[in-house]
């Protein structure tokens, strides 16, 4: 009782508060896989917002990730087709652009023991091609997407370009989960979907706390660049600059409300310090 009167004369005394005590993490039992997924190069980035002048980066990674959950297995983004493995070299699609897809989601998945229908949650950030690449071999998935970007893909043709029905039509056949806006996958606040539109639709985020590395944020195509985010420049193919603005400011809120760490899913240099899978974040 005389040391609880002790200290509380002392903080009244010099005007300070006792700190709270940290708050405690959650148990390190989610795991975050990240894949190497394809490799974009462009013979300039100008349609991104930079200017060819302001980075002398040119090549873009293409990630996939695995989120293992005590309650299951989501897929976010599944890179570029992999039907690129079978060349073994850059591929040419387009005047200016080239890709390369090194192995295959299912071949990296396989290493773990895990065969790709064993998903059984998909979501995407958006739909462009380099982000769906493997999305038909997932037999067994339930696809989580916000429902105008589902409006937008599905539509017969498609109304946003670099939507390539054919990499993912068979999803139209299994479960979909029509979403608007914010998504609590799990239910328990450890991986979350957050609506992010303006890049296509219905593009979005992912956060994912995790118990040791901590609460991060896989960026979609929010940003392709550490200059997009560093200038506060957005691609001028995006669907709607101003919502790609306002989901700018939103995640940058929510990044600084949750301590949370920004992973921009195509920035090279960052990927390549990354551990890829077997190994894991947790």
């Amino acid at each position: 009782m005389l040391k609880h009167l002790t200290l509380a004369l002392f903080v009244f005394a010099w005007g300070c508060e006792v700190p709270e005590p940290p708050a405690e993490r959650p148990p390190p039992d989610v795991k975050l896989f990240v894949f190497d997924c394809g490799r974009l190069l462009f013979d300039s980035i100008e349609s991104f917002g930079i200017g060819d002048d302001e980075t002398a980066v040119r090549e873009l990674f293409v990630p996939c990730y695995l989120i293992e959950h005590p309650k299951g297995r989501l897929l976010w983004d599944a890179g570029l087709p992999s039907s690129l493995a079978e060349a073994d070299d850059w591929v040419t699609p387009t005047e200016g652009t080239r890709m390369k897809l090194t192995r295959t989601l299912a071949a990296q998945l396989g290493d773990m023991g895990i065969a790709i229908d064993d998903i059984g949650l998909v979501a995407f950030s958006h739909m462009h091609f380099d982000h769906v690449g493997a999305a038909n071999e997932l037999a067994n998935a339930q696809l989580l997407i916000q429902r105008v970007e589902y409006e937008a893909a599905f539509a017969d043709p498609p109304t946003v370009p670099y939507f390539d029905p054919s990499l993912y039509n068979q999803l139209a056949d299994r479960p979909i989960m029509a979403l608007k806006g914010d998504y609590d996958v799990f239910a328990d606040g450890r991986v979350e979907i957050i609506s992010a539109p303006g890049h296509t639709p219905g593009h979005q985020v992912l956060f994912v706390d995790l118990g040791n590395t901590g609460p991060i944020v896989l960026s979609g195509d929010l940003y392709h660049f550490a200059e997009s985010r560093a200038l506060r420049r957005v691609p001028t193919f995006n669907f709607d600059a101003a919502q790609s603005f306002a989901s700018i400011d939103k995640i940058e809120a929510l990044l600084e409300e949750r301590q949370a760490v920004l992973w921009i899913e195509h920035e090279l240099a960052f990927n390549e310090t990354l551990n890829k899978a077997p190994e894991y974040y947790d």
